[in-house]
């Protein structure tokens, strides 16, 4: 269906949480795709379709080292596991320094990702910059969306990360809900010279953010993290589909044991 990478440029503010609090709420069919060469650490966040952790030899690296036979769409769903809550994920690498044997994989991995024939890819990118070869993955995307915060260091490596790129983004903003739309506005004056395709808004929200992972109670679709992700994913999932079907009304696909809930 389609590729969308998801990434930042220094300090990588949220892109984890992001994508998965986007994920919980795609309006179609989505698999969360670890592919930080940094490593990750969804394995160690967020429990399984069972309760229990994940199993972190199972994702990114279990498919690197079949992959060399070749790489195709429909293998990717052999190294997934299952959130509680339902959503798909593709765990990423544990440590950077597994990546060293692996730089060949960002290539087909972007192109077997983009061809998946039954859900859209969310591919959690981490920081743009630290590994080169990442960029091969990134060509694939029908959607590159980069984080970033209002202040003056973040705006400054946007720019810069802007310059380098080479084709058009959406911006996503991640800002305190006391200055919520002040912030948005701001980087929308910031960039306006730039090949960019939106600037959206994602809420600095810490408490909903522990909802996410499952670690206190309350109603993870109240919370400011997923009324703003559902807003945003809902925007970037119907121009995904412009000309094609209506966006879905989104769902919750929580990381807690409580079931889903429709808006």
């Amino acid at each position: 269906m389609a590729l969308i990478v998801l990434a930042a440029d220094k300090g990588a503010p949220g892109v984890t949480t992001a994508a998965t609090a986007l994920g919980a709420v795609w309006p179609r069919p989505v698999l969360l795709a670890e592919c930080d060469p940094s490593g990750g650490d969804l394995a160690y966040r967020l429990p399984g379709d069972d309760g229990s952790v994940l199993n972190p030899g199972r994702g990114l690296l279990s498919l690197g080292a079949v992959a060399r036979r070749g790489l195709h769409a429909e293998l990717i769903y052999e190294h997934t596991q299952r959130l509680v809550g339902g959503l798909d994920v593709l765990a990423g690498l544990t440590s950077g320094e597994q990546a060293a044997g692996l730089t060949w994989l960002w290539g087909p991995l972007g192109r077997a990702l983009a061809a998946l024939p039954q859900a859209d890819v969310l591919a959690d990118c981490g920081r743009l910059g630290l590994h080169p070869q990442i960029g091969d993955l990134v060509a694939e995307a029908d959607q590159v969306v980069l984080f970033t915060r209002a202040s003056l260091d973040h705006v400054a490596h946007l720019r810069e990360r802007l310059s380098l790129i080479g084709r058009k983004v959406g911006i996503v903003v991640i800002a305190d809900p006391r200055s919520y739309r002040s912030s948005l506005e701001e980087i929308r004056r910031i960039v306006s010279g730039w090949d960019v395709a939106f600037v959206g808004g994602l809420a600095y929200d810490p408490k909903g953010a522990e909802l996410l992972r499952g670690q206190w109670g309350g109603r993870l679709d109240r919370s400011l993290l997923i009324r703003t992700a559902r807003e945003l994913a809902t925007r970037l999932a119907t121009q995904l589909a412009a000309g094609g079907e209506t966006a879905a009304p989104p769902v919750v696909r929580r990381a807690t044991r409580e079931p889903e809930v429709r808006s």
